[in-house]
């Protein structure tokens, strides 16, 4: 794939960013559409994180951009939810010879998602999704593709922060205030655990979030009660 190229990815930025606003799943949408066809891929997604930690499914170009999403939503594992815990891009070139993420890539490779390259979505500095494409081909992400990935995502988090700004994200609002509201203590929380039993953000991250499915609580009050006391009560 030729690198991508910037007059291209411009004149789609202006085109999505002075589209209508009073329709934020509609402008999501076109955008994750628009996102797939610039960047000649198979497909592309996004994810918004709710408020047990878990991204959910919002937006894709097609039935496997879906699929992806999912599996990873319900494993709580993958490209996706790493570049979201890490906060930086994750990127996957063959998914078949990736040991990173076993419980979820027998299902994406089995529905031809071979390639992700994941960028994570923040508003005010705090990450509360991820934009995603893949291929159904092995494919080396080059530093065009990445850049540019993360150029795309800020016209759709600038669509995020105008719609939460205003009162016209619905549904998403909820999803994406929790997140500005408890990422720093769920951050924190993240860190203690890294510190004490030696593992990386992303195992940390799910012992959180599996802890607060399990006790059907909310995963920063489970961070909360982890920084005030040093440990989770067993419930």
């Amino acid at each position: 794939m030729p690198p991508v190229d910037p007059e291209s990815l411009a004149s789609s930025l202006r085109r999505l960013a002075t589209g209508p606003e009073h329709d934020v799943t509609a402008a999501i949408d076109e955008a994750v559409r628009a996102c797939a066809a610039l960047f000649s891929v198979s497909g592309g997604g996004l994810m918004i994180v709710d408020e047990n930690s878990t991204l959910h499914y919002v937006a894709a170009s097609d039935e496997r951009g879906h699929v992806l999403e999912k599996a990873q939503s319900a494993t709580g594992t993958g490209p996706c939810v790493e570049a979201f815990v890490r906060d930086e891009v994750v990127v996957a070139n063959d998914l078949r010879s990736d040991p990173r993420w076993p419980e979820v890539t027998p299902v994406l490779t089995r529905e031809g998602v071979l390639a992700v390259l994941g960028c994570p979505l923040r508003l005010g500095g705090v990450p509360v999704g991820t934009l995603d494409v893949y291929r159904n081909e092995p494919h080396t992400w080059d530093e065009s593709e990445r850049t540019a990935l993360i150029r795309y995502s800020e016209v759709i988090e600038a669509m995020l922060s105008t719609a939460l700004n205003a009162q016209r994200a619905g549904e998403l609002a909820g999803q994406l205030q929790y997140a500005l509201d408890y990422r720093v203590v769920i951050e924190r929380a993240v860190g203690y655990l890294m510190a004490q039993h030696r593992v990386d953000s992303v195992t940390a991250f799910n012992v959180l979030r599996s802890t607060a499915r399990d006790q059907r609580r909310k995963v920063a009050d489970v961070a909360q009660e982890l920084l005030d006391t040093g440990t989770i009560t067993r419930r």
